[in-house]
């Protein structure tokens, strides 16, 4: 499992946007603001270690998750048939569910966004969709 690039202390939740290291909380982000470079599109340089190479490499479920978590860990040919649902994307064409999903994406307290939005009948249909596709019963066909 990756720890912060600031502290090395926990699992960083975010990304910097400059630079795309990544850190653990707003104290380390005001750490590392300061000595700051914009990524290389070009790739690293000469001058840039390993680690920094690490740090801005895409997120992987190894990244987030410990070994009680990777239990839950949906398949990935599972989750491509949520991109492939005509029923879902029904659902997603509701511009007040998109907004709801939005509000839950950018969240900084996601326990209580999701309580409200379990609230929205139009949120629970989405949940309730998902459902069916990640983990089907045996009468249902996907």
């Amino acid at each position: 499992m990756q720890l912060c690039n600031v502290c090395s202390d926990q699992v960083p939740k975010y990304r910097c946007p400059t630079c795309l290291i990544r850190y653990c909380s707003m104290n380390c982000f005001k750490t590392h603001k300061d000595s700051c470079e914009p990524v290389n599109s070009k790739g690293p340089t000469s001058g840039q270690n390993q680690s920094d190479t690490a740090a801005r490499e895409a997120w992987t479920p190894d990244d987030l998750l410990d070994g009680d978590d990777k239990s839950d860990m949906v398949p990935v040919d599972i989750l491509k048939k949520l991109g492939e649902s005509e029923d879902l994307k029904d659902l997603l064409r509701n511009p007040h569910l998109r907004q709801v999903l939005a509000a839950v994406d950018t969240a900084g307290n996601k326990m209580d966004i999701m309580k409200t939005a379990m609230q929205e009948p139009l949120f629970m249909e989405f949940a309730d969709q998902c459902l069916k596709i990640v983990e089907p019963t045996d009468s249902e066909d996907v």
